[in-house]
């Protein structure tokens, strides 16, 4: 197997499992790459160019992680309590049998600071060094499945618990339950692979495992990979990974100077210690009022649905819903317009900035429970993507 990508965080808090793949894949220019992608080209066989933040959105994002490190603070530890009650229905409530086999899998890239934080928060209130891995899953091609042999290589045992950073539409989610089925079928498993994704933010009502459902910024959203551990987004592509290989990723060292990945975890694990009593207390308030057995009602997507009618969309994939996505939207794709929640303004500046850069069109809507959501550019006769 070929040596793993390594990022800008350290060994001890995530292992990337991808191949370093920054010599076989050129960087696509935005405009270029979306008629690519929407002439059937699939998005993960190639990079956009890497946004490289200005001066000033990097300014936002430290006053916005300011503000909010301790709400985050507070979701992180909300949903690492919530993995551990869900894990503990494995074992007859022993923890310690939790904490033996527990494994971290964050999907790259959104989920990577996100599984960083959890483990660090165990860390910190269990003393327990949890293996942290971060892997590839892409939407129509599945998660790799390279990786997680490589995972069970490593302990046969291994009771993994997916990571992601967010929800939007739940595309990956439902991806993420077909790689599960998939996996399962072919392989007999301690511990069946389970397809309750954890995730910081839960704003489109895809699972139980979540540490808010409020649709806020969450500063690891809006500066790709100087944010990420300075890694891409993974790629998928046959011309350089062959069967039996894992997915890759570049390592982006030309941005080495603007990397935050370190920093913006330590600030939310600074604001834990400086608040640790009053956020123990609303996790216990959080977790008194959880029902672990809650059917998500997926409301996010029922939303987007009207979006389609409302906006005339051939495909409900040309919308994409929350802060997270927009953000995507505004940084890898070419959008046509931003719809914002009018009631959430406040939650908006760094969007609200990147579309003045971008001279993005932006639009009141009330009918959806995001605080805005980004509409990719249609063209005539395009494809669905």
């Amino acid at each position: 197997m070929k040596p793993f990508i390594k990022g800008s965080y350290s060994d001890d808090d995530v292992i990337f499992l991808l191949q370093d793949i920054s010599k076989n894949v050129a960087e696509i220019a935005t405009a270029e790459r979306e008629k690519l992608i929407q002439s059937g080209i699939h998005y993960s066989e190639m990079l956009p160019v890497e946004y490289q933040p200005t001066a000033e959105y990097i300014a936002l994002f430290k006053e916005t992680l300011a503000d909010s490190a301790t709400r985050i603070a507070l979701s992180v530890g909300i949903v690492a309590e919530k993995i551990i009650t869900d894990k503990l229905k494995n074992y007859n409530d022993d923890l310690d049998q939790v904490f033996a086999n527990l494994v971290l899998v964050s999907l790259a890239r959104a989920g990577t600071p996100i599984g960083v934080l959890v483990k660090r928060y165990f860390k910190f209130v269990y003393h327990v060094d949890i293996p942290h891995y971060s892997i590839s899953i892409i939407r129509g091609r599945g998660i790799d499945e390279v990786a997680l042999d490589y995972i069970y290589q490593q302990s046969a045992t291994a009771d993994i618990q997916f990571i992601d950073g967010w929800t939007g539409k739940g595309a990956i989610t439902k991806e993420l339950t077909e790689a599960c089925m998939q996996y399962n079928q072919a392989h007999q498993l301690s511990q069946p692979l389970s397809d309750k994704l954890a995730v910081l933010a839960d704003t489109g009502s895809c699972t139980t495992l979540f540490g808010t459902r409020d649709d806020f910024l969450i500063p690891s959203a809006c500066l790709n990979s100087t944010v990420s551990g300075l890694v891409s987004r993974t790629v998928l592509n046959e011309h350089f990974i062959k069967p039996g290989e894992v997915h890759g990723a570049k390592y982006y060292q030309e941005f080495e100077d603007l990397d935050l990945s370190n920093d913006y975890v330590d600030a939310i694990m600074e604001a834990f210690r400086q608040n640790q009593t009053e956020i123990e207390e609303q996790i216990a308030k959080s977790l008194a009022s959880w029902d672990p057995d809650e059917i998500p009602d997926w409301a996010g997507m029922k939303a987007i649905e009207q979006m389609k009618i409302d906006f005339h969309y051939d495909s409900i994939h040309f919308i994409k819903p929350g802060v997270g996505e927009t953000t995507r939207v505004l940084l890898r794709r070419v959008p046509e317009k931003l719809l914002i929640n009018p009631e959430r303004k406040n939650d908006l500046r760094h969007i609200l900035l990147l579309a003045k850069e971008l001279h993005v069109p932006v639009e009141e809507y009330h009918n959806m429970p995001y605080s805005c959501c980004g509409l990719i550019k249609q063209q005539a006769g395009e494809k669905e993507v």
